[in-house]
């Protein structure tokens, strides 16, 4: 058993370990079949899954406005417009900083979001360990808001190192 990082927290937790009660064959097969019955293909995934890999690219932020727009429009379909369109702000800003900071050409970004009816969370995963830093606000930059925005935004956001990178993750409150 490997031993896993809580995001955010530096916490070390293991994996729980799941054991289910044994059935015996006819209750299986009844379970089975009825599952069948109602959804015919039980192993597919329904409504967008929760991980998005992009290019390094600019025009890479547009399709992660999008699958953030319908993924928590499916997955919580009574989230406000403000809370979905402050989502979709965070995450345009955590992907363009990561492109812009955290890649090479040819490198690829990972999204990846849980949503629920209380919160939000975007983490965005890139190679490059090099941390974010807040700038200074200055008026000779047309760039350097974007941690600023996400302090505003924000319940709370982090840095969490990865094996082969880093995980810039933030937190949007449900409004």
């Amino acid at each position: 058993m490997t031993e896993e990082h809580v995001s955010g927290t530096g916490e070390q937790v293991r994996p729980a370990v799941h054991t289910e009660p044994q059935l015996d064959a006819a209750i299986t097969k009844k379970v089975i079949q009825d599952s069948r019955r109602t959804h015919p293909h039980p192993t597919l995934q329904v409504g967008p899954p929760p991980i998005l890999l992009l290019a390094s690219e600019p025009e890479s932020a547009r399709a992660a406005r999008k699958f953030v727009r319908e993924y928590v429009g499916y997955h919580v379909p009574e989230a406000s417009e403000d809370h979905v369109e402050t989502v979709v702000l965070v995450t345009c800003e955590l992907v363009t900083n990561s492109i812009r900071y955290g890649t090479e050409p040819d490198d690829l970004v990972r999204v990846v979001i849980d949503a629920d009816d209380g919160r939000t969370r975007v983490e965005v995963h890139d190679p490059v360990r090099r941390r974010p830093r807040v700038r200074p606000e200055s008026d000779q930059r047309d760039r350097g808001r974007g941690l600023l925005i996400l302090d505003f935004l924000c319940h709370r956001w982090g840095v969490t190192d990865i094996p082969l990178g880093k995980a810039v993750w933030a937190e949007v409150t449900a409004r």
